[in-house]
């Protein structure tokens, strides 16, 4: 490529910009593992299990049936409708199928919402740690993100108060995130009511909106039960953009189908933004979405029960080394943990644990934390056992 060509300025949108680093650091742990390094990755924002037997069957009867043409932008009707069901049964609140669309992945839902609802100088209150992805989303959405910080000694539950000192004028919605990716933090129920005071006494009119990223909603360990804001206050069902999808719950993640679910007249502008983005998901996909809403869930619980085996033996191995203290999460598949007591920065922790012990976790710096490294306890329990003791060994390694 020419020096003319790579001079050329890109657009002021993609200043602040980079890639996702759980992304980078999972290609470079396959990258290592391919070149036949004995890499324990621990990045993985993915079950590890297969998609479901009876899930793959539909999407190869909708290749066998010639499904495999333009659907509606919003997704297919039959998907709306079993969504827009689901929906109502979990949360005991009637949605209807106008009020839903199906995107390409959860993640384009969180965009298709930050593009729709704000103007250039907009705010974003966004609890911290917090997904490496909102920061850019609401960046490229032309707002500023507000950091409202969560701490450890609270369970990483938010502080309404300080939610309500962080909303100006210039405030365009709250994200959520419950359960938590990093942390595996949910949100008491008590919490969301006092959220829910907090939003509709911060504004007279109804220009204030929450969304309500739910994607690990039946990812939850007992005791702890996931609730979500529209169920602890029915009020908000106007102001609150729910977003959800199938990667996370039926390991899905490359079949790539999320959703939103919201007033009609946002949902309406967000299909309006996706006709010329992506225009519809992939119609495969979209009935094989169908097939693990609507059908047997037992694989689904079988899974959650076996991500809870996982992390008691990932939180306790972890807890049990001198030097790291690690949050027990409730929900999700990530350990959250404290390397504060090693006395270097994250990045540096997990760079040299990656260089040193084969170990790929993610750095804290992208979700907001210097303190702590991300692991996902979405691999084995032989995997666990292994990391844990090899962690064990770089840290009394003379």
């Amino acid at each position: 490529m020419s020096a003319a060509m790579t001079s050329i300025a890109l657009a002021d949108r993609l200043r602040h910009i980079e890639g996702s680093p759980t992304l980078a650091l999972a290609a470079t742990a396959k990258a290592l593992a391919k070149a036949g390094k004995p890499v324990l990755d621990f990045t993985a924002g993915e079950p590890d299990f297969p998609t479901p037997p009876a899930i793959k069957a539909a999407a190869i009867k909708a290749i066998e049936h010639n499904c495999t043409k333009y659907t509606p932008v919003a997704g297919i009707l039959e998907l709306r409708k079993a969504i827009a069901n689901t929906l109502a049964r979990r949360l005991g609140r009637p949605y209807a199928d106008a009020e839903v669309m199906v995107t390409c992945g959860a993640k384009q839902a969180l965009y298709n919402a930050l593009q729709v609802l704000c103007n250039p100088g907009d705010e974003v209150v966004v609890l911290t740690p917090h997904w490496v992805s909102y920061e850019p989303l609401v960046l490229l959405a032309a707002a500023k993100p507000v950091f409202v910080e969560t701490t450890e000694a609270d369970g990483f539950q938010p502080d309404p108060a300080a939610v309500k000192r962080a909303i100006t004028s210039k405030t365009k919605a709250i994200i959520l995130n419950s359960p938590s990716n990093p942390t595996g933090a949910v949100i008491e129920e008590s919490r969301l009511k006092e959220l829910a005071a907090v939003l509709k006494g911060a504004r007279s009119d109804e220009s204030l909106f929450m969304i309500s990223d739910e994607i690990y909603d039946q990812i939850v360990f007992p005791p702890a039960r996931s609730y979500s804001i529209v169920q602890v206050d029915p009020t908000l069902i106007d102001r609150t953009i729910l977003v959800n999808g199938v990667s996370k719950s039926y390991s899905m993640t490359g079949w790539r189908i999320g959703y939103a679910a919201g007033p009609q007249h946002v949902i309406d502008a967000m299909i309006n933004l996706q006709s010329h983005s992506t225009s519809n998901p992939t119609s495969i996909s979209q009935y094989a979405a169908l097939e693990a809403i609507t059908g047997d869930q037992r694989e689904v619980q079988r899974m959650a029960e076996e991500f809870q085996r996982r992390r008691d033996a990932l939180v306790g191995g972890l807890n049990g080394i001198p030097g790291l203290s690690c949050f027990n999460p409730q929900g999700a598949f990530y350990a959250w943990c404290n390397i504060s007591g090693l006395k270097q920065p994250a990045d540096t922790i997990a760079s040299r644990w990656l260089e040193e012990a084969f170990i790929a976790t993610v750095p804290g710096e992208g979700f907001g934390s210097r303190k702590h490294v991300r692991f996902s306890f979405a691999t084995s329990r032989e995997t666990i056992q292994e990391g844990v003791t090899r962690l064990t060994q770089w840290l009394h390694k003379p």
